[in-house]
């Protein structure tokens, strides 16, 4: 099974950047064995087409503005969203979405997953995380872990010099 992991959002707009700094931590910290790759996807939502086609399973990281208290941890199918209905999707899950269409079109048909949390700050320009959303991290790794564990996939932790010493 081929499973990519993608990170989508602006790095610029503070916590639009989310997906992009998971997929980056996850980059840093794991080893993943053959048949998953990790996929900055950017703001490049429309371009993702051809990758996505190549994967039986992608779990989609973003911002999720939808309406809950800062940091709120959402996790949903592609089965419980409509290609119809954009409210409440960041623009890059909109591009996501589109690319997603095109793929079926292509005869494929992967599983989606998103894992998103509410932004507290999208405001231009900052290349921080607010804090309320960089204390999600851990808890988003946590979940892209889990939905790999259930597929058993196994990534292995990288011990930094400084977890070592």
């Amino acid at each position: 099974m081929k499973i990519a992991i993608l990170g989508v959002g602006n790095t610029l707009l503070k916590d639009e950047g989310i997906g992009v700094r998971v997929v980056r931590q996850l980059e840093n910290d794991y080893t993943f064995p053959p048949g998953i790759t990790l996929i900055d996807g950017g703001t490049d939502g429309p371009h993702l087409t051809s990758l996505m086609a190549d994967f039986d399973e992608i779990i989609v990281i973003d911002a999720v503005e939808g309406g809950e208290t800062p940091g709120t941890l959402y996790r949903f199918t592609l089965d419980q969203i409509s290609f119809d209905i954009p409210t409440h999707l960041s623009i890059h899950e909109m591009g996501v979405l589109e690319a997603l269409k095109e793929v079926r079109l292509l005869g494929k048909e992967p599983i989606v997953n998103f894992i998103g949390v509410e932004p507290k700050d999208i405001s231009p320009w900052g290349m921080e995380l607010s804090p309320v959303v960089e204390e999600k991290v851990p808890e988003i790794i946590t979940l892209v872990m889990k939905e790999l564990s259930e597929r058993g996939v196994k990534a292995s932790h990288i011990v930094s010099k400084k977890e070592s010493v």
